[in-house]
């Protein structure tokens, strides 16, 4: 019985492109027409899925793909699995893995190419045989900090609570995890006291700091706890929420997938517990005197925030509800910077807190 998955995964490949890369994915079926027939260029990578050094290109052969999406009607970046398809890569004399061909679209007889793996080359490559010039997204900076043999000493252990995925160039899982990686660090970026790091645990200034911490596999992940140099393994599951999810309850932070804050940020249970009694129905004056004396004792940004609005509702009864109208109008007309985002839904969710109906929700 043929599995789905198998057709699905030919049916892909006889279009001509993956579902998920600029890479032209070819198979016997369709290289003639796409390469030899097509009166159009072609870059050809033959490579096999086992090759460590396929496995370097192939980030480098995607970006110069997605480089000339723009010209595909003019050019075309291909590869072939020559493990599995052994007879193109016999056809076309492939000894090694990998092996790129350029062919001119009008005949069978390619030329090898021979210079530099890396994006500049080919990239040059192609423009002097084109004359196309890449068109390269200009990519944002990251926030995932890269720690070596020093830099790891200088943050692990201080004043931060640090996840540090330990990788290596030619691993798969580790360039699966490295867009996730990169989000989660987007999505605490706004939290000075988190750091979301990666290792390159075969570079040459970090290969002492892999073998004092034992990574024997790649990628692995461990989180450095505030003041200490002790590992907590992590070893739940890779996606974006689940490393959220544990950065929050081992940092005592209140991200959600994407960025922003959940309903729990901002809000301080002992002064929850205190509000709760003015919306059960106790007086003001005996409330307000106590969140004072909470507050007081309290080291935490917002504790303050909460006497504030006790006093407030001393002096308009209905100014937690029209206070959380305005901060959730300046909200939803955006364009606030992040800090100023979360502040004022940190505000929120305390103002939530003292309205009755807002309570109930909450407790629902």
């Amino acid at each position: 019985m043929v599995r789905l998955s198998h057709l699905l995964a030919s049916s892909l490949a006889v279009l001509g492109a993956s579902a998920a890369s600029a890479v032209v994915d070819l198979i016997p079926d369709n290289f003639d027409s796409v390469v030899l027939k097509s009166g159009k260029p072609a870059l050809v990578e033959f490579f096999a899925p086992w090759c460590g050094h396929c496995k370097n290109l192939a980030p480098t052969y995607e970006k110069l793909a997605e480089a000339f999406t723009f010209a595909e009607d003019k050019v075309t970046i291909a590869k072939v699995d020559a493990d599995a398809h052994r007879s193109l890569g016999q056809r076309f004399g492939v000894q090694g893995f990998p092996t790129l061909k350029w062919f001119d679209g009008k005949s069978d007889k390619p030329i090898e190419y021979n210079s530099g793996r890396d994006f500049e080359s080919l990239e040059q490559f192609i423009t002097d045989k084109t004359g196309l010039k890449a068109k390269v997204k200009k990519e944002l900076p990251s926030n995932v900090q890269m720690l070596n043999d020093q830099s790891f000493k200088q943050e692990v252990g201080k004043d931060k609570d640090v996840l540090v995925a330990f990788t290596a160039p030619w691993c798969g899982h580790c360039k699966s995890l490295a867009p996730i990686w990169e989000t989660l660090a987007n999505d605490f970026q706004s939290e000075p006291t988190v750091l979301v790091a990666k290792v390159d645990a075969e570079a040459e200034n970090a290969k002492a700091l892999a073998q004092e911490q034992l990574i024997a596999s790649y990628p692995t992940i461990k989180f450095f706890p505030k003041g200490s140099t002790e590992a907590l393994p992590y070893n739940g599951d890779r996606s974006e929420k689940d490393f959220v999810d544990f950065l929050n309850e081992q940092a005592g932070t209140h991200r959600t997938v994407g960025g922003g804050l959940d309903i729990k940020a901002g809000t301080i249970d002992a002064l929850d517990a205190v509000v709760a009694k003015f919306t059960g129905g106790e007086t003001l004056a005996a409330v307000s005197e106590e969140a004072q004396k909470v507050a007081k004792d309290l080291k935490d940004t917002y504790a303050a925030y909460y006497v504030r609005v006790f006093n407030k509702i001393g002096a308009s009864e209905d100014y937690a509800q029209k206070e959380l109208k305005r901060l959730q109008g300046l909200l939803k007309k955006g364009g606030l910077a992040p800090a100023k985002v979360d502040d004022l839904v940190s505000r929120s969710n305390i103002l939530r807190k003292f309205t009755a109906t807002e309570q109930g929700k909450d407790e629902l």
